[in-house]
Parts: structure tokens; C-alpha cells; sequence
């Protein structure tokens, strides 16, 4: 048999890097990075055991391609000149706009990402660009704050926390029917930047 036939065959039954990528993160998600086996990543390839290795490098590396995946796509809403430049409340409804489209796009990632909690290298490095994420919309806030167009009685720590736990909650509901991401990020605007009241 040609090894064109058998990489045809290989995409057929799902086992590009991609899908391979794809599956995995399903299976983090599922039982946990911790708690997943190779033998568990295995059985969703519907490979063997022994076959694993042929179609992943490695646990530790599919989880940092998967992380890189959810944070690169944030890193790259926070390096658009529309998150660096013009007034900072609509820098910042821009941002959250932007990671709620992410978020959806990229939502078994972002699930995964959120769930590290640094117990390996690459956990560790996930979440120091988290952080890093994190400072720049503190960033935002403080700047907003700072031009009048957020209250002075809010804490801009705290309205980060708060702004981004809503958007982080929608990886635990999510669920097409519910709307585009369009939608819910005008929602979520209209109800953290407005208010509830009518």
C-alpha cells in the first residue's frame, strides 16, 4: 500500500493534527487533563495503545497547542489597533465584544484554559498569559475610570473581575440556540456598560 493511500485513508477516519487536536481537547474537557490517559486519548482516536504515539506527540503537547490556541486568539483582539487606540470605554466594549466572539469560536479551548490551574509547566505558562491579559483590560478599566466614563464608586479591580466572570461563565451555559455571538455580547454590553434598569 502507497503512503498517499494510507495518509488518504488517515484523514478519512479523522486523524489530522487538527482533529486530533479537536478530539483530545473533548476528552481534557470531559475527564480532566490530569485524569486523562493516553490510553483514554486512545479510545476517542479509535486507535490502539500502541498506535497512540503515531498520531500524538504527547499529552503535554497537545494541551499547549490547545491552550496557545485560546490564548492566541485573545492576544490577538488585545493587539488590534481598535483595543489600543481611541476613547478607552469603547476600547474596552470592543475587547469584551471581541472575546465573547472568541470564547464561542474557540469555546472547547477557552473551556480548557480556564479550567488550568497550574500544576505543569505549560499550566503555569498558560496562566501567566492570562494574567497578562487580565492587566491589560485592569488597564482599560483604570483608563475609563480615569476619563469620567466609568462610576468613581466602582472598584476598577473589581469591575474587571466582575465583567470578565460574566464572560468566562457563558463557556459553562453556552449553547448555539441561545444566540450568535453578536447577540450575546450585546447583551452583555447593554447590561454591564448601561445597567439593568430601564
Amino acid at each position: 500500500m502507497s503512503h498517499m493511500a494510507t495518509t488518504s485513508r488517515q484523514r478519512k477516519r479523522g486523524h489530522d493534527p487538527e482533529s486530533v487536536l479537536s478530539i483530545a481537547v473533548g476528552v481534557f474537557n470531559e475527564r480532566g487533563y490530569d485524569g486523562t490517559s493516553m490510553e483514554d486519548l486512545a479510545r476517542a482516536l479509535g486507535v490502539t495503545k500502541s498506535a497512540i504515539y503515531y498520531h500524538v506527540p504527547g499529552k503535554e503537547q497537545l494541551l499547549a497547542r490547545a491552550l496557545d490556541r485560546a490564548l492566541d486568539g485573545l492576544f490577538e483582539v488585545v493587539a488590534d489597533p481598535c483595543a489600543t487606540t481611541g476613547p478607552a470605554i469603547e476600547r474596552l466594549a470592543w475587547v469584551v465584544r471581541q472575546s465573547v466572539r472568541i470564547l464561542i469560536d474557540r469555546l472547547p479551548y477557552v473551556t480548557l484554559l480556564l479550567r488550568v490551574r497550574g500544576n505543569s509547566p505549560t499550566e503555569q505558562q498558560a496562566l501567566d498569559r492570562r494574567r497578562e491579559f487580565d492587566r491589560f483590560i485592569a488597564h482599560l478599566v483604570k483608563e475609563a475610570a480615569a476619563d469620567g466614563e466609568i462610576r468613581p464608586d466602582l472598584d476598577p479591580a473589581l469591575v474587571t473581575r466582575l465583567l470578565f466572570g460574566t464572560v468566562n461563565s457563558i463557556t459553562e451555559w453556552y449553547q448555539p440556540a441561545r444566540g450568535s455571538a453578536d447577540d450575546l455580547a450585546d447583551a452583555l454590553l447593554k447590561m454591564t456598560f448601561d445597567g439593568l434598569r430601564v
